[in-house]
């Protein structure tokens, strides 16, 4: 107990106590403490579905004198920013390990049907068709964001010319990728709590030489917003020691299937001249399982006997 914070303690030991109000308000603080630190009484009571004296009243059942000294409790919560450890204390700590599994999965749930709910219809076909008139698509996204702009980057190359999935191993080396960059052309930022600075200095540079910017991010507030002329948001809340990737995955993917339904052609064509290709230079030799009625076969592309495995 040593190490967490004192506003998350009478949390957890008052919580069985609690009525149904004060439960959902210990709830949202737990999850959006960084937004509840700047929100007066009655607006967190509106966030919450609570009376601003239901509010006032949880303050002072915690042993705070008012809902100020509550606040700077909170605002204390956000400055000591809990590390992945208490995070996952935070979240996770009255599940037992049988419900992990479900909570988990039900909480990615949550996120897809939430961002479904608030997504903006406008900006994604924006999106969609700004990237189709691009000249050059550039694709960046940092650490846990960084398997997203891959996807997104692998994706769009069977799609679209000229795609650069900026390599962001360091700050000179993507304004070194991103030199050539220009108004005809596109950058897609992909960041989620924690913000990366190196991702938001490339989108302030974009934004600087006139391209036209998209980013995918968590949050209308968003540092990332700032230099972007069009914004698709998708439910992150890392509560965990794990972000939650799975609805921005998912727009992603809505993504790339929208713009291959506008380049059906091209992307049929392509597909059709890769798998010559692969043919040619037996690029999935020894490599490929193909399920040949109830056996498994691997591929062998120098018309020996396939191996089988019964």
């Amino acid at each position: 107990m040593g190490n967490k914070n004192e506003l998350l303690q009478k949390l957890e030991a008052g919580y069985g106590k609690f009525s149904k109000g004060q439960k959902k308000l210990a709830e949202f603080i737990r999850k959006d403490y960084d937004k509840a630190a700047f929100l007066t009484a009655a607006k967190m009571g509106d966030e919450v579905g609570v009376s601003e004296s239901t509010v006032v009243r949880f303050a002072m059942a915690l042993g705070y004198e008012g809902y100020p000294e509550f606040q700077k409790a909170l605002g204390e919560l956000v400055r000591t920013k809990l590390n992945s450890i208490q995070r996952m204390e935070v979240t996770y700590g009255r599940i037992s390990q049988s419900e992990i599994l479900a909570s988990v999965l039900q909480s990615d749930i949550d996120k897809i049907k939430l961002t479904m709910g608030s997504i903006d219809h406008e900006a994604f076909e924006l999106a969609v068709d700004t990237i189709l008139d691009a000249r050059k698509i550039y694709v960046i996204g940092i650490r846990s964001c960084a398997p997203l702009a891959s996807f997104l980057a692998f994706y769009l190359n069977l799609i679209c010319e000229n795609v650069i999935a900026v390599n962001t191993n360091s700050s000179s080396e993507i304004f070194e990728q991103m030199i050539r960059l220009g108004e005809e052309d596109v950058v897609v930022g992909i960041s989620f709590p924690r913000y990366s600075m190196r991702t938001l200095k490339a989108l302030e540079f974009a934004s600087n030489r006139k391209a036209k910017v998209i980013t995918l991010t968590d949050s209308i507030h968003s540092p990332m917003n700032l230099y972007s002329s069009c914004n698709l948001i998708a439910r992150s809340d890392m509560a965990s020691i794990v972000d939650s990737l799975v609805a921005p995955l998912s727009v992603v993917n809505a993504l790339v299937v929208a713009l291959c339904m506008k380049k059906q052609g091209e992307v049929i064509e392509t597909l059709e001249t890769l798998e010559d290709i692969w043919d040619e230079y037996q690029v999935y030799s020894k490599d490929e399982l193909n399920m040949v009625g109830s056996e498994v076969e691997l591929t062998d592309p120098m018309g020996d006997e396939a191996e089988k495995d019964e």
